[in-house]
């Protein structure tokens, strides 16, 4: 079963996990790696797909969190390494952050002797039971880059994909019904009402630079020269990555980090 247990009080920093992904960009770029210079706007559609038992699943069955409130747009930055006119090589980093406060669906909080307790969202309880759910993700990424018509067309178009390194990280903070624990209140009107216990909860999956997972991704898209050496560049990627829980959520299937990318970028050729 789900295990939950206390996290770090402290805030995880994404700038931490953009200075790694620009040090390895730039490591790139001084060692004679670098033809191309690639930031971008990224628009980020998390997948969250998992079981009923899983912590995406969970959320939003219980909570009043939908898919869309985790999309994000963000900027992404890449180094190209040309290898010939139609075939490069291509380093990008793409920090991901987002987070969220949620109530849980159906529920309201009492505060009796014995403690908070949830009970069913017909009565009209103290106080709404809900918590926040913050998550980050930095993919390192190196992937083969193909343009089939070359790079001297007035439309460039490319396709490719690659594996990625994942830096990411959970936190939950707020209350959390516990529906392992059943009790029953002894309503006059209603007779034995199920409720549940509410707890404080600080969970956090990650330490200072995050959990590490591997994963890959594909993309396309098209280049179209504006000047000698500037490129705009829109595309699409579809990235695959999932997490292992290892210690806030311990007992939860692998967390999906994956999506879907719509990005609008400018490359500049060395």
């Amino acid at each position: 079963g789900q295990n939950l247990k206390q996290g770090p009080g402290q805030r995880k920093k994404m700038k931490n996990k953009i200075l790694v992904g620009l040090i390895v960009l730039l490591a790139a770029s001084g060692t004679g790696l670098a033809n191309t210079l690639n930031v971008r706007l990224n628009y980020f559609l998390p997948r969250a797909q998992g079981t009923a038992d899983g912590l995406w699943g969970i959320e939003f069955e219980n909570m009043t969190f939908k898919r869309s409130q985790f999309q994000e747009a963000y900027f992404g930055f890449g180094y190209e390494y040309f290898i010939s006119p139609n075939f490069g090589l291509l380093f990008e980093v793409d920090p991901y952050s987002k987070s969220r406060s949620g109530s849980y669906r159906s529920y309201v909080g009492y505060a009796l002797e014995e403690g908070d307790f949830a009970f069913p969202g017909d009565y009209q309880g103290d106080f709404v039971p809900g918590h926040s759910l913050s998550l980050t993700i930095t993919p390192i990424q190196l992937s083969a880059k193909i343009a089939p018509l070359g790079r001297r067309s007035k439309i460039i178009p490319y396709f490719g994909g690659g594996v990625g390194l994942y830096l990411w990280s959970v936190r939950m903070r707020g209350d959390l019904i516990d529906f392992s624990d059943e009790y029953y209140y002894e309503d006059p009107d209603y007779g034995d009402v199920p409720v549940y216990p509410i707890y404080p909860i600080d969970a956090w999956e990650g330490d200072s630079f995050g959990r590490v997972a591997f994963g890959w991704q594909a993309f396309a898209g098209f280049m179209f020269p504006i000047a000698n050496r500037l490129t705009i560049d829109l595309g699409f990627k579809y990235s695959v990555a999932k997490g292992k829980f290892t210690d806030a959520f311990l007992g939860f299937e692998d967390f999906d980090l994956g999506g879907y990318h719509i990005m609008v970028g400018m490359n500049y050729w060395f």
